[in-house]
């Protein structure tokens, strides 16, 4: 097994998914990394910060590039437990991600769903990557939500 494999990264991922649905947030856990090493992590915070743009993936995209000091990421991978919705695909787009893994696939909100090229030419994409253990945090929070 490769060390740094990308379900490596995805179980990072995924722990901060965790940390979102324990503060019952939208359990969503995202990681940005170079060169095989994590410059930055996030997970959900738009209820904490009363932001609906505090996702994820946006709070990670913009630690990579303050570690960084670059707007690019064009050498930065992206490992994400959901589909990223239009808004984050269009952040990606614009930082030129060079790589996006994701787990679980959005159906009601995921980018994919307009069908057209959102992200940058040159960003490689892998799904699927552990997106059942990304989907079971996502049907458990809507369960508990349901359940209340």
């Amino acid at each position: 097994m490769e060390l740094y494999s990308d379900e490596y990264f995805m179980r990072e991922a995924l722990k901060e998914a965790q940390k979102a649905l324990d503060i019952d947030e939208v359990p969503v856990g995202a990681i940005v990394t170079c060169r095989n090493r994590i410059i930055a992590r996030a997970h959900n915070q738009t209820e904490k910060l009363t932001d609906a743009t505090a996702h994820a993936e946006m709070i990670a995209v913009t630690s990579a590039a303050n570690y960084l000091g670059s707007k690019y990421l064009n050498e930065c991978v992206l490992y994400v437990t959901l589909e990223p919705c239009v808004m984050c695909a269009g952040a990606l787009h614009w930082v030129q991600l060079g790589k996006l893994v994701y787990g679980a696939s959005d159906p009601q909100r995921g980018y994919t769903l307009l069908g057209k090229p959102v992200l940058h030419p040159r960003t490689a994409v892998k799904t699927g990557v552990m997106g059942d253990n990304a989907k079971a945090l996502i049907d458990a929070f809507f369960r508990r939500l349901r359940d209340r």
